[in-house]
This record gives structure tokens, sequence and C-alpha cells, in this order.
């Protein structure tokens, strides 16, 4: 069964999109954490981080490429900005198709919990 995400990048579930390439896929959340709540995804379905190939090492790049050039266009990459990347139950992970949340737009806590 296909994810939320697969069905976002399908257009089958409307998002709104800040950046989109032939690999990757990047749209606001809709249940934001901070001003700025970016989710980045690979339009390859990778369920977890655990899941990834070697064969996935340029799509990785390809995801941190995204992610610098979408907190330039949003102007918060000289402010400065936080990427999570959750892996399984105990570490978060609701969606199991790997995913980027790019939060930014105001100074976010360094607590880590």
């Amino acid at each position: 069964m296909a994810t939320i995400f697969t069905k976002i990048i399908n257009r089958e579930i409307p998002a709104t999109i800040v950046f989109e390439n032939d690999k990757v896929l990047a749209f606001k959340d809709i249940n934001p954490q901070a001003p700025i709540h970016i989710l980045v995804v690979p339009k390859k379905e990778i369920p977890t981080i655990n899941d990834l190939k070697e064969e996935d090492r340029e799509l990785i790049g390809e995801i941190y490429l995204a992610i610098g050039k979408i907190a330039k266009d949003l102007g918060i990459a000289d402010q400065g900005y936080r990427v999570i990347s959750n892996c399984n139950e105990y570490g978060g992970q609701e969606v199991f198709h790997i995913h980027f949340h790019l939060l930014g737009g105001k100074k976010l806590e360094t607590k880590i919990v």
C-alpha cells in the first residue's frame, strides 16, 4: 500500500509543494512545528533509514542539496535551521517513507529529548 507521501508525489493528495526535481519532492507540513516546516522526501519509496542501500548514496546527497536550496529560497539559510529524520517507532517515525523535516523561521530550542 502506498504511503501518504507516495500519494502526494503522485498528485493523488494535494500539498503545497516548495521544491521538486526528478528525485526529490518538498512540501509544507500540514502540522508545522516551527514557522517554516518543510518535509523533504525522495520520490523513491524507502521505508526507513535502515533500508537505504549503497545505490541510494547519490539520492541522499540530492536530498541534502535540495534542503540547502530550499533554506536559501525561504530566507532561513543565514539564520540557521534544523534538519531532522526519524527512524522507526522509538525514533518517532510515523510515515514509513524516509523523509527529512526542515525547520526554521525562529530560534529553535537546543534541548533534545
